[in-house]
């Protein structure tokens, strides 16, 4: 489809999605489309995230389109922040799992400490466990550009956090694996 019009992979992308069924496919048709995909913004990924209802629908939204989106600063950190303070879990999950895309360079993450922190911070007192995995991921991931700002992270906060978090991200600095 590399050689098709935008528009038309738009069209094919939402047919799928309306469909119902398969969103994942819809996601990368775009994702993979690079006109397709720098058409993206807030209005459109709010409409290809909608009736999220799992993690997986989620993690493959956010890692596939929203979380790339901001990477390449088709939406803002405001657009992140709002989703971090929807009344839907799914879409607080999604600002943390967002995240992660700023933080893995085999996906040209280049590491962003302030905007993941940030996101995660706002999220500290949420114990929905859908939040708590996607924050303890977060976290993890940035532990490969800056260990010293996740364990201060994890210091400053360990009242509030997840024992889940806590565990989890101890665990990747001290031996590389989130359960060794």
């Amino acid at each position: 489809m590399s050689a098709e019009d935008a528009s038309y992979v738009l069209d094919v992308a939402h047919s799928i999605f309306n469909s119902g069924k398969h969103r994942w496919i819809a996601y990368e048709l775009i994702h993979d489309h690079p006109d397709a995909f720098h058409t993206l913004n807030r209005k459109s990924l709010e409409a290809l995230g909608r009736g999220m209802n799992s993690w997986s629908s989620v993690d493959c939204f956010s890692r596939t389109l929203s979380g790339p989106a901001w990477l390449e600063g088709l939406i803002s950190v405001n657009t992140i922040r709002d989703w971090a303070r929807s009344e839907d879990r799914w879409w607080r999950r999604a600002a943390l799992v967002s995240t992660v895309a700023l933080n893995t360079r085999t996906h040209g993450g280049m590491g962003d400490t302030g905007n993941t922190l940030a996101i995660c911070e706002m999220l500290i007192e949420d114990h929905d466990d859908m939040v708590v995995k996607a924050l303890s991921w977060a976290l993890r991931a940035l532990i490969v550009h800056d260990p010293e700002k996740v364990e201060d992270f994890i210091l400053t906060y360990e009242s509030v956090l997840a024992s889940r978090i806590k565990r989890e991200v101890r665990n990747k600095l001290e031996t590389g694996l989130k359960n060794p």
